[in-house]
């Protein structure tokens, strides 16, 4: 199998609700639309961002299924694999490749604190019951599984193991990586305030949480790092970073949503237990992004 070269903006997108908590497909679809049309690469559907821990699986095939409907073919959509176990990653992953999605993004481990074998085990079944290309989401931050460069060397001789989602959160792990495997993988970097430092260490790739939001501006940092025109990028960076910081948070999908709200492009309806953020959460979070928008470069402008 030829390796599809995933690279830009994947954005890791978040599903949106109704008051009474049941999917909005017309919101979401209509969100999907507009990062596409701000020139986004990828999409990736119900992540920890999408909020798959409250979704069940044949609600989480119906998220695919509007993703796949409102990119219409102009950019991949790939299914995030977070199930607790691998009999039903493989019903997950079964499902979706019905509906056609272009590939996958699988957890090594969920709420199970898989040891290396038990972790690389089930990614190699989950890659070789998909034959598409998958990225492994590496975040041992959030889910306490670490598969590090010496396994995903290990792992190279599986064709269907595409990309990494690094999230260690250690920038230095880009670069063991590249030291470690070379380019037999394509590098995404999943941590939205480490997206300058990992794209000017040779990623590949954003998987991008704030850029829900503001996509043309993330996509604008990631082509000019590749066009090394690294200052440029910097003052965007450090107009963004303020707001990328709210992603690395136990509430990024409070956080995010609200983010929308303030941009005017969303709810903050989400699945209980979650709730939106109130008092001097709330204050702090609205004063971030106020500033933002108040400052917004015009030229890297998202349009609606």
């Amino acid at each position: 199998m030829s390796n599809p070269r995933w690279q830009g903006i994947f954005p890791a997108v978040t599903t949106k609700f109704h008051a009474d908590e049941s999917i909005d497909a017309e919101g979401t679809a209509r969100h999907i639309d507009f990062q596409i049309r701000n020139g986004i690469h990828g999409v990736v559907t119900c992540g920890s961002l999408g909020e798959a821990s409250t979704l069940s699986l044949e609600e989480k095939l119906e998220v695919a299924k509007i993703a796949l409907d409102a990119s219409g073919g102009r950019v991949p959509v790939l299914a995030n694999v977070s199930e607790t176990s691998t009999r039903e990653a493989l019903r997950y992953i079964d499902g979706a490749n019905k509906l056609g999605v272009a590939g996958f993004m699988v957890m090594p481990s969920v709420i199970y604190v898989a040891d290396s074998r038990e972790a690389m085990a089930n990614v190699r079944a989950m890659a070789n019951a998909a034959q598409k290309p998958i990225m492994v989401y590496n975040n041992p931050v959030a889910y306490r599984v670490d598969l590090k460069p010496e396994h995903f060397a290990e792992l190279a001789d599986n064709p269907y193991i595409a990309a990494i989602k690094e999230s260690t959160g250690d920038i230095r792990r880009i670069t063991d990586l590249r030291n470690t495997v070379g380019d037999r993988y394509q590098l995404f970097c999943g941590v939205d305030d480490l997206a300058y430092e990992a794209l000017a260490l040779g990623a590949d790739g954003l998987l991008a949480g704030v850029g829900c939001t503001f996509p043309r501006e993330t996509v604008a940092l990631y082509d000019l790092m590749k066009a090394k025109k690294f200052d440029e990028a910097l003052k965007l960076y450090q107009w963004m970073t303020p707001m990328l910081h709210l992603d690395v948070s136990n509430k990024l999908v409070q956080n995010l949503k609200l983010i929308d709200v303030l941009a005017g492009m969303g709810s903050e309806h989400m699945r209980l237990p979650r709730m939106p953020v109130v008092g001097e959460e709330r204050e702090f979070i609205t004063r971030i992004v106020n500033q933002a928008l108040a400052t917004r470069p015009a030229q890297y402008r998202s349009v609606d």
